[in-house]
């Protein structure tokens, strides 16, 4: 299991974080604590508290995909 903490400034960011994680085939959960939500979902991720950094957890040990959300870490 992979975990990284992502922040976005703006719903273009947003928009640009799901196209990206949409075209993989792994299953990517968003949130913190008992709030948790498919990062797939723009309705979902735009549901959470953005307004910090958000943890998102994915289970793939490919490096290519921290470089592809590279933009979002925090």
């Amino acid at each position: 299991m992979q975990q990284v903490n992502v922040k976005f400034n703006n719903v273009n960011q947003i928009r640009q974080f799901v196209d990206i994680i949409e075209k993989i085939d792994l299953t990517f959960d968003l949130g913190e604590g008992h709030r948790t939500v498919d990062a797939k979902s723009i309705l979902g991720v735009m549901a959470l508290d953005l307004t910090r950094p958000v943890c998102l957890r994915y289970d793939s040990d490919d490096e290519g995909i921290k470089e592809k959300l590279a933009p979002f870490i925090y």
